[in-house]
């Protein structure tokens, strides 16, 4: 496809319509969305309102520790996975793009995710100051992840549409369980997840398909995780 087309149902299936059709403040806005909310930050940013907003999910812990997870996390789930894409397409290892245009690009990436997430989960288990949610999360991180490459199989799942899932399930699950939790937090994460796939919509190749099945994934992925 065409840079800049996008694809949006119709009555007889999906269709493309180009995105220069589009007003360049939107198309902006959505870009810059996409960028914002990339599904390697989401970790980070669960994992960082966990350690340092919640009054006491990590309590107790002093800052040097905290900051030591949240390096930690950041490192596993975001720079080391950004690392390997960078690295495999500058070596020109299957990758004829950053952005993972196709599933066949994505195989791999996925690969390196999976390892990325599955220790950045067991080595928070194995902790004995981990606090559950904060497990929880993380197992349910990596099977999105675990999801999302076996739907690549067929077809290319949208990443941010997975990531939008698990995040909104987490709050959901969250707030209707912990005493901290509340209205708000699922309000703001279902508003977050409502923009990222409206988003993606806008700016993205994927079929309308890809994105509601993303979403699917994510939200499996984090009820198991929460039910485990």
């Amino acid at each position: 496809m065409p840079k800049g087309d996008t694809l949006h149902p119709g009555a007889g299936g999906p269709y493309r319509v180009s995105a220069a059709g589009s007003h360049p403040l939107i198309r902006f806005t959505a870009s810059l969305i996409s960028w914002i909310f990339h599904p390697l930050f989401i970790t980070s940013y669960v994992m960082a309102f966990l350690i340092y907003v919640h009054p006491y999910a990590f309590a107790g812990m002093d800052p040097r520790t905290k900051g030591l997870r949240m390096i930690h996390i950041l490192l596993d789930t975001a720079l080391l996975p950004l690392f390997c894409v960078l690295l495999m397409w500058k070596l020109k290892l299957f990758l004829e793009s950053v952005y993972l245009r196709s599933s066949r690009e994505r195989i791999i990436p996925y690969i390196l995710a999976m390892i990325f997430y599955w220790w950045s989960w067991n080595v928070f288990k194995n902790l004995q100051d981990s606090p559950p949610v904060s497990v929880h999360y993380l197992l349910g991180a990596f099977l999105a992840v675990c999801g999302a490459w076996m739907c690549n199989i067929w077809f290319k799942i949208s990443m941010h549409a997975v990531a939008m899932g698990g995040l909104a399930v987490f709050f959901l699950l969250y707030s209707l369980e912990d005493p901290y939790g509340s209205g708000l937090y699922i309000s703001l994460a279902f508003l977050v997840a409502g923009a990222v796939c409206t988003a993606r919509f806008l700016v993205s190749d994927h079929y309308p398909m890809d994105i509601y099945a993303g979403l699917l994934v994510g939200m499996l992925s984090q009820w198991v995780a929460w039910l485990i």
